[in-house]
């Protein structure tokens, strides 16, 4: 990019530095008159028509009070009701009730990541699509009450949309990569809030940060945070307008990005040759390095992130591939969503990685996407739900729409025997799509644990 033009544009996309907006929908809820509006809006390419929500159908909820709460951030299936997130409980006797659903006030986000605050007061959660019904793109949820969480507020930034990934920050507020701008095209930002959830930052906003960024393509999806060595990954993934029709083709990023985190400034690009998206990032706790685990999805390959090591040219961050079989000790587990499995490897030697699973068993699971370890390292929740855009987008990935609670045994393997089947619990909302999760554990009241 000539300097003189990356130059003007880092100006004007330089000038706000606190960002956040709430706007109403642009076709309120009228009883009688917009329901027949919602049910029969026809697709149209990119933008859709801002119709207002169905209100959602009454639900059954228990009283009990479990020591392991699931929640589900969830799309209704008919896209017209409201979406929510979904309370349960995931204690052994009592695995699978429902305890409480929360509406957003509107319908067709594509509910994507969930994550908590460090507190466990709240959740954010974000949506995918929301963009394309001019709404708002974080949602956050009060669990002041966790067996009843109430819808808190909504908002969206200015230069980014696309919510992904989040991570809390110790003193309160969030870090969320927005994978796309505000047309859904790269740039995408880091987006800051306070501690109030209100946006303060879109980063990178520093000019050479800027003409990073704009240089290459900047599509921010997993985050990984590292508050003691003081970095910040991010990793690229895909243009999010890439992925609807009219299309090119879905552009698709080899890329992640270092950031210093006191300055916020990207330090270093770190390149994994023909990844054809990074989709995810994690910090590898302990490990003497600070070194990161990252999914190149073309290659369906796992990277190892070191970020302090220096390249023969004295660049920080390397990437290196892992590889190899044998040792013992710390474990990770991986989603390969179109292969409809779920990976376990143990990583204690990252020279000598050995695979815990069978390649060619049968799993219960169709459309793995999200996973999470549970607090206590127990299990993990999967979610069987990655993106599907339906006729106006190219992306359409088979599901069940379960929720996967799988028993870690004592050398790493997994032991499946628990689902939440999201199609029929919610078939009075055609059906639901659970993307993401968040477990609260309270098993030691003094020491409740969020993740």
């Amino acid at each position: 990019m000539p300097s003189s033009t990356a130059f003007l544009l880092a100006v004007s996309l330089l000038a706000p530095s606190a960002s956040s907006l709430s706007l109403p929908p642009l076709i309120p809820t009228i009883p009688g008159v917009t329901e027949p509006l919602t049910s029969n809006a026809p697709p149209l390419p990119i933008l859709q028509i801002p119709t207002p929500p169905l209100e959602s159908p009454p639900f059954e909820a228990s009283n009990i009070k479990p020591k392991k709460i699931g929640y589900f951030w969830t799309a209704s299936g008919d896209n017209e009701h409201k979406d929510f997130l979904a309370t349960y409980s995931l204690d052994d006797d009592t695995f699978g009730t429902l305890l409480w659903i929360t509406d957003v006030p509107s319908s067709g986000n594509s509910p994507h990541h969930l994550g908590p605050s460090h507190d466990g007061k709240t959740l954010i959660g974000g949506g995918l699509l929301s963009l394309l019904k001019t709404q708002d793109t974080a949602f956050y949820f009060d669990t002041t009450d966790p067996y009843h969480p109430t819808f808190k507020k909504s908002n969206r930034a200015l230069l980014s949309s696309i919510t992904d990934e989040i991570r809390a920050k110790p003193d309160g507020g969030f870090f969320i990569t927005y994978m796309g701008s505000a047309l859904g095209t790269s740039p995408g930002r880091l987006v800051e809030t306070d501690a109030e959830f209100n946006i303060i930052h879109e980063w990178p906003e520093n000019v050479d940060g800027l003409l990073n960024v704009l240089g290459e393509q900047f599509s921010p999806h997993g985050l990984a945070v590292d508050f003691d060595k003081n970095v910040i990954l991010t990793s690229d993934f895909v243009v999010p307008l890439s992925i609807l029709k009219p299309s090119l083709g879905i552009q698709r990023a080899d890329t992640l990005r270092l950031w210093d985190l006191p300055s916020r400034e990207i330090i270093s690009t770190i390149e994994i040759p023909d990844g054809g998206g990074i989709q995810d990032v994690k910090f590898i706790p302990g490990n003497s390095e600070g070194a990161a685990l990252a999914t190149a999805v073309h290659l369906g390959q796992v990277w190892i992130i070191y970020p302090f090591r220096k390249d023969g040219n004295g660049k920080q961050g390397v990437a290196k591939l892992l590889s190899d079989i044998t040792a013992d000790g710390k474990f990770a587990y991986f989603t390969l969503t179109t292969a409809d499995h779920i990976a376990a490897l143990d990583i204690s030697d990252l020279d000598n990685v050995k695979r815990l699973d069978d390649p060619d068993e049968d799993q219960p699971t169709i459309g793995p996407h999200y996973i999470k370890v549970t607090p206590d390292q127990r299990h993990i929740v999967v979610t069987d739900y990655f993106v599907q855009t339906g006729d106006i987008g190219l992306i359409n990935t088979p599901s069940d729409y379960k929720a996967l609670y799988i028993d870690i045994l004592d050398d790493g393997s997994l032991s499946f025997n628990r689902s939440i089947d999201f199609q029929r619990e919610f078939a009075n909302r055609g059906g639901a799509k659970p993307h993401s999760s968040v477990v609260f554990d309270f098993t030691d009241p003094e020491n409740p644990l969020y993740y």
